[in-house]
């Protein structure tokens, strides 16, 4: 019978990792503490911190297109004033 991988959670690989990168203990210690093997936790390591910079671009992304989109639904709301005020002009005569 073939042997069961184990999985870990998101928690779980966010501690050791956060402990690798601290560097205040070596692979092996952090391995052995976590009874893990020292490559499971470079491989972990190597994906938090490529996955690092998305964490941030995505948030300014999605700023930008809120920012977008506001800008948008104000401008729209602007041209309405402005086909409203002249329609008031035109209807009270004080239009040019």
């Amino acid at each position: 019978m073939p042997r069961q991988r184990k999985n870990y959670t998101a928690e779980f690989k966010t501690k050791v990792v956060l402990e690798a990168i601290k560097g205040q203990r070596t692979l092996n210690e952090i391995a052995q503490r976590y009874s893990i093997h020292p490559n499971q936790v470079v491989q972990w390591k190597k994906q938090a911190l490529a996955h690092i910079p998305a964490a941030f671009s995505d948030r300014t992304a999605r700023r930008q297109q809120e920012d977008e989109q506001l800008k948008d639904e104000l401008y729209r709301q602007i041209g309405q004033l402005k086909v409203e005020l002249e329609w008031l002009k035109k209807r009270t005569g004080l239009g040019s």
